[in-house]
């Protein structure tokens, strides 16, 4: 394996993904969607809960709702056994929200104890949201570079480490742009739980590195690097399947909500594991100075 001698074949490929989330970005923002698909947890808005006590289909309840406030793209779901509906929309008004339950109401013959909840998320509470989910990758990110450094002695191994999760980052983001995944709490959740598991599989690889060092002597750094990913491949695919298998399974049997979790989560996975194994060495090695690559 060749690892180091093809990085730019494998920075292309991350960059085709980064620049068609941009794109999907500036296209959507440019068709008055927004460059991402906002919840209500991040941009304000009315969010209604009504036990519906039977089947029923999103199509249905969105088209009430679009008929009754004019919203071009309600954020319907099945929660709960599948007989509720969550419903997000713009603020609008309580006569509106009344509007809405009671077109709801006649359709599937409700009374006004299955209204479980109707609230105003302010635009206040959301912002404060979205500074907690920088705030917390920032954080996240600050303290595994002091680790790694300290681990290894080598603040460059930090830095690569801590360069590697912003792609995964980048990565998740622009496919919530392309996917239109609906940008909610979980969202946080997400980057959290896709920033612990690609800096484990990177600190295994490095961990290799750093113990190949002092067996090949007189290879060069490129040469180690190949090397240490080569004999933590097995490992590093086996427990991305393992655990790619697992999550697949919680999309494929999961409510709406729950997919909209752990999509964001497959796709970190896969970053993740390309970018433990085919970046993080890559970028290692970019920031060693030229005497300690030979």
């Amino acid at each position: 394996m060749k690892i180091v001698e093809n990085k730019l074949k494998y920075f292309a490929v991350s960059a085709i993904v980064i620049i068609a989330g941009i794109a999907a970005m500036v296209l959507n923002a440019s068709n008055g969607k927004g460059a991402f698909n906002y919840d209500v947890e991040f941009t304000g808005g009315t969010a209604m809960s009504v036990h519906i006590g039977q089947e029923f289909e999103n199509s249905d309840i969105e088209q009430i709702v679009k008929d009754v406030t004019g919203q071009k793209s309600p954020q319907i779901q099945k929660t709960g056994d599948g007989t509720e509906v969550s419903i997000k929309i713009q603020s609008v008004d309580s006569e509106t929200r009344t509007e809405v339950f009671n077109a709801i109401k006649d359709k599937y013959s409700l009374t006004d104890a299955d209204l479980l909840s109707s609230m105003d998320i302010s635009g206040t509470v959301s912002g404060e949201m979205q500074q907690k989910a920088i705030m917390a990758v920032v954080v996240a990110c600050i303290c595994m570079l002091i680790y790694i450094s300290i681990r290894f002695k080598d603040l460059r191994a930090g830095a690569s480490a801590i360069l590697t999760l912003l792609h995964d980052c980048i990565v998740v983001i622009a496919f919530y742009a392309i996917l239109r995944i609906p940008l909610n709490n979980s969202f946080i959740a997400a980057l959290l739980t896709i920033l612990g598991y690609s800096i484990n599989a990177t600190i295994v690889i490095f961990d290799r590195v750093r113990e190949n060092k002092g067996r090949m002597t007189k290879a060069k750094a490129n040469e180690v690097i190949d090397s240490s990913v080569k004999q933590t491949l097995a490992r590093s695919i086996n427990t991305s399947v393992t655990t790619l298998l697992t999550i697949g399974a919680v999309y494929i049997l999961g409510v709406t909500s729950v997919k909209q979790f752990a999509l964001p989560i497959i796709i970190g996975i896969i970053s993740g594991a390309y970018s433990s194994i085919c970046l993080a060495g890559s970028i290692w090695y970019m920031l060693l100075p030229a005497n300690k690559k030979k």
